[in-house]
């Protein structure tokens, strides 16, 4: 992942999209319900890649330096999302360091696939407001590079996190049955809104998990194991077996499919 180009391509995302949400502009359109505000080229066109990162660092409270204010986690995710299959939990941990309360924070997520294929209309994700228990709906921006922007704000206004706390935000992720498998990285940037204007105030580090599809039987296999515990020697002859039956019972009938009647 180009991660300074796609970070700052997240904060122009949050600065300039409207309150309504982003948009999911990918030629798919935005699924039923989502807001769809913002052309895809606006974005990329206001991209500051080129500015410093000094300019970049963070006013969070009163505080100013070299040190973003929040210290961002993700944590929790699944290490495989099989297409089609709903979405699934994982947790995004924003820490306070300032001696002070921030305000307007606004989550961003970046996901990069590693074979560009990913389309918006494939990406599943809301995350739910600690304080209200609601959920929101988040939609894409796909950029230039074929990194996809996901801004938590669908006319949120933003996570308030006291100083010194943590808040945790639950998010789920899901991907259609049409998506093609292969590995994803994630990150989240996170901006403090001012305005018209935003601050990038915190980052975390990346999060890998791979995309499999449906029909997959190793993968089927695999969870079956997490399932009934990978310590368990009958668990994986059991398992063993019936995929060696499986296989044999197919051979064996293609065999006999194939064999010349007398």
């Amino acid at each position: 992942m180009r991660l300074r180009t796609a970070l700052a391509t997240a904060v122009a995302a949050v600065t300039i999209v409207p309150f309504a949400g982003a948009a999911a502009a990918d030629g798919g359109g935005a699924p039923t319900g989502w807001h769809d505000v913002a052309p895809r080229k606006a974005v990329v066109a206001t991209l500051p890649a080129a500015r410093p990162l000094a300019v970049q660092l963070p006013v969070c409270g009163s505080k100013t330096g070299a040190e973003f204010p929040l210290a961002t986690k993700i944590h929790g995710g699944p290490a495989e999302y099989r297409a089609g299959d709903g979405a699934q939990s994982w947790y995004l941990d924003l820490t306070n360091t300032s001696h002070e309360a921030c305000d307007s924070i606004h989550p961003v997520l970046v996901l990069v696939d590693r074979d560009r294929t990913l389309k918006n209309s494939q990406l599943q994700m809301e995350f739910s407001d600690p304080a209200t228990g609601r959920k929101h709906p988040v939609t894409f921006v796909r950029t230039d590079e074929d990194e996809h922007i996901g801004v938590f704000d669908d006319g949120f206004p933003g996570f308030v996190i006291g100083a010194g706390e943590t808040l945790t935000v639950e998010v789920r992720l899901g991907f259609a049955a049409d998506t093609v498998p292969g590995p994803i990285t994630a990150n989240a940037a996170i901006v403090q809104r001012r305005g018209s204007n935003g601050q990038w105030v915190g980052d975390s580090g990346d999060y890998r998990f791979d995309v499999v599809d449906e029909g997959d039987l190793l993968h089927q296999i695999d969870n079956e194991l997490a399932t009934t515990g990978r310590g368990s020697g009958l668990a994986r002859i059991g398992l063993a077996a019936g995929v060696l039956l499986l296989i044999g019972g197919a051979l064996v009938t293609a065999a006999r499919r194939r064999a010349p009647r007398r």
